[in-house]
C-alpha cells in the first residue's frame, strides 16, 4: 500500500490515463474516484491524498505517478503486503507492577490510514504521555476499535487460572480482535510476537478463527493499526493507574524497580497485603512475602 499528497491539478489528466488503460471507476466518500483493476486500485481524496494498494502497487506508482519503489518510504511501504482492512492489537502494563494490563485492538482502513499518518501516530513509547492523550482521542474517532481492561484484582484471579503470563496476553489480544469483529468483517490482524504463535489463535472464538493472524516482533513499528492500539492502550492504562492513585492517595511508580518496592512496603503499611492485589500484579518478584 502507498498513500501521499497528489497535485489536483492534474486529477483529470491521471483519469484520462488511467480510463484508456481499462480502469473501472466508482464514486468513493470524501473523494473523486477509486479506480480498480483487478491487481490494484488507486483512491484520490478530496483532500488530495491518493492512496493505492494491491499487488501491482509498484507499476502503477512508476507508470501513472512516475515514483520507483525505492522512493516509497515509511509505514505505507512496510504494510504494503497486508490486505486493508485489518485489526492491529498491543498493549500496555505488561511490565508495570501496579496498575492493570490493558489490551487494545483497532482497525486501520484506507480512510483512517491517512487520518492517521496526518496526525502523527507512531508507537506510544516514541510518544509522551501528554501526545498519548491528545492523540487517542482522534484515532478513536476514526476507528472501529476495543479496549480490554483486566484491572489487578481480575488480573491475579485470571494469572492464577492460566498459570502463564503470554497465555493471559492471548486472552485478552484475542478479545479484543473478536469485539472488532462482531461490528464488522475483516481479513486479517497483526500483533506483536510476545510467545508462540498459537496461544493467539488458539484463544479465538468462531469469527476469529477464519482470520489470517500475522505475529511479528516490533509490529508496532511495522503496522500503523498495531501503533494506534498501542497508543489506546496506553492512554487506558494512564488514566487506570491515576484513579487508582487517587483511590489510595498515593502516587504510584510505573515498572517494576526500585522504587515501586519502596512504594509496595509503604502501600502495606497503610492498607495492609491483603489490599495489595487491588493495586499490583502480585505473580511479580516485587511482591514480598507475608
Amino acid at each position: 500500500m502507498y498513500s501521499s499528497k497528489f497535485n489536483l491539478e492534474k486529477e483529470s489528466v491521471l483519469k484520462e490515463k488511467l480510463e484508456k488503460d481499462g480502469f473501472s471507476f466508482k464514486p468513493v466518500n470524501h473523494g473523486y474516484w477509486q479506480a480498480q483493476k483487478p491487481n490494484v486500485s488507486a483512491t484520490l481524496y478530496l483532500s488530495g491524498k491518493i492512496v493505492v494498494q494491491g499487488k501491482e502497487t509498484d507499476d502503477f506508482l512508476n507508470k501513472y505517478l512516475k515514483i520507483s519503489p525505492a522512493e516509497t518510504t515509511g509505514i505505507q511501504q512496510k504494510i504494503e503486503h497486508i490486505n486493508i482492512p485489518y485489526i492491529g492489537t498491543d498493549e500496555s502494563g505488561k511490565g508495570d507492577y501496579f496498575g492493570p494490563l490493558i489490551i487494545a485492538g483497532v482497525l486501520a482502513d484506507e480512510k483512517n490510514i491517512i487520518t492517521f499518518k496526518e496526525i502523527g501516530l507512531k508507537d506510544s513509547k516514541k510518544l509522551t504521555d501528554s501526545a498519548i492523550k491528545k492523540i487517542a482521542p482522534k484515532i478513536k474517532e476514526n476507528s472501529q476499535y476495543s479496549i480490554i481492561v483486566i484491572n489487578p484484582a481480575k488480573y491475579n484471579e485470571l494469572y492464577s487460572k492460566f498459570k502463564n503470563l503470554n497465555s493471559l496476553l492471548a486472552w485478552g489480544h484475542a478479545r479484543a480482535i473478536e469485539n472488532i469483529l462482531e461490528k464488522g468483517a475483516c481479513q486479517s490482524a497483526v500483533s506483536d510476537k510476545f510467545g508462540n504463535e498459537s496461544l493467539i489463535k488458539n484463544a479465538l472464538m468462531k469469527k476469529g478463527k477464519e482470520i489470517n493472524l500475522i505475529q511479528e516482533t516490533k509490529a508496532e513499528d511495522k503496522y500503523i493499526a498495531v501503533a494506534a492500539a498501542s497508543i489506546l492502550a496506553r492512554d487506558e492504562f494512564l488514566r487506570r493507574i491515576k484513579n487508582l492513585s487517587l483511590e489510595y492517595g498515593i502516587q504510584l511508580q510505573k515498572g517494576a524497580g526500585e522504587k515501586v518496592k519502596i512504594q509496595t512496603e509503604e502501600f502495606i503499611k497503610a492498607h495492609g497485603f491483603e489490599k495489595l492485589s487491588n493495586i499490583a500484579k502480585l505473580h511479580f518478584k516485587t511482591t514480598p512475602k507475608k
